[in-house]
């Protein structure tokens, strides 16, 4: 059997628009080592999923998406709207000792829809930095962040 774990939800986010009715809620999930068969609405009977299951129908699922083999490179495309190798970070994880993160100049998504008036909150592994306090997640756009670096 294939072992797998789900080793953060980098966003989680339940975001709500205090503006307006008509917004949607948006949840992003990011998963590690999450194989394609890994979830019930791809077909496994196996492994039941049914609350991820019901998210998947009830909204929209992105499946035309490809990761990075690590998760600091899939991490800064995503909270980046840029391949790795625009974000500086396709090399690998950006460990505690290195002093960089996702470069401070690019607006994360995070950031992008705190603009459109959304309520913005991730849990689980942000593996974008944290050298400094600009680099982490609520400076990056997130109102709350209950995870590790």
């Amino acid at each position: 059997m294939a072992e797998w774990a789900v080793l953060a939800v980098l966003i989680a986010v339940c975001l709500s628009s205090p503006g307006s009715a008509t917004s949607p809620h948006i949840v992003f999930i990011a998963a590690d080592d999450l194989g394609w068969n890994d979830i019930g609405f791809h077909g496994n009977e196996a492994i039941k999923t049914p609350n991820i299951d019901q998210l998947a129908h009830e909204g929209v699922i992105l499946n035309r998406s490809y990761v990075q083999p690590v998760c600091s490179p899939t991490r800064s495309a995503f909270m980046g709207g840029r391949f790795p190798f625009h974000t500086g970070l396709q090399h690998g994880v950006i460990k505690p000792e290195r002093g960089f993160g996702l470069n401070l100049s690019i607006t994360t998504t995070a950031q992008h829809m705190k603009a459109l008036g959304y309520s913005t909150h991730a849990i689980g592994k942000w593996h974008l930095g944290f050298c400094n306090r600009a680099y982490t997640p609520t400076q990056r756009g997130f109102d709350t962040f209950f995870g590790y670096y």
